[in-house]
């Protein structure tokens, strides 16, 4: 399984309030990139990948490929299902998640928790890491990068305590969606050796 973990400072825990505005509403419109990017191609669905959306560290909404349904490319659509993942946050009771559509859970979990229900090799991706050229192509990999805003200092330390490596995906700082198929690219050539 590929899994990917994006920080979302500004998204509201509450969700919100309309989707006319997707950038205003903690730059919703990169979260739901983030998803897509995470979990579509062309006509189908990654169904070895998941997206973890960590909202200001409170909440952790999931996309499970394996059993996502109707999940479609535009920004509004995923804006939706993000909206309602954070409307059923009630449900989710200690570790218990909240299931409000197929393959999109909500639970209270912040970066810490949800880093720990995760297996495989975990890599911080950080403008300053490692070329991704350079490293080993790992099985089962948890990508952890943040939206348009830096890891906070407490998210920095966890990664620098608990990341495998720290990798690049390029010379050019990209925005989080860009880096995201960039490293499904990267495993899906193996290390950019098999096309």
């Amino acid at each position: 399984m590929r899994d990917v973990v994006c920080l979302a400072h500004d998204l509201p825990p509450d969700g919100p309030d309309s989707l006319d505005d997707l950038p205003g509403a903690g730059r919703l419109d990169l979260c739901c990139r983030v998803v897509t990017s995470g979990l579509l191609t062309s006509h189908a669905v990654r169904e070895d990948a998941a997206v973890h959306l960590v909202v200001q560290d409170e909440f952790t909404v999931r996309f499970d490929g394996r059993s996502v349904r109707h999940l479609r490319p535009d920004e509004r659509s995923t804006a939706a299902r993000i909206r309602d993942a954070l409307d059923a946050k009630s449900g989710a009771i200690g570790h218990q998640e909240a299931e409000p559509s197929p393959g999109v859970a909500v639970g209270r979990f912040g970066l810490a928790a949800t880093l720990s229900r995760l297996d495989g090799p975990l890599l911080h991706c950080h403008e300053a890491g490692t070329p991704l050229a350079e490293e080993p192509v790992p099985e089962d990999p948890t990508f952890v990068l943040s939206d348009h805003r830096d890891f906070t200092d407490a998210e920095a330390a966890l990664l620098a305590d608990r990341a495998d490596s720290r990798v690049s995906v390029g010379p050019e700082r990209l925005h989080a969606d860009q880096t995201v198929t960039v490293a499904h690219n990267w495993l899906d050539t193996d290390g950019y050796r098999s096309y």
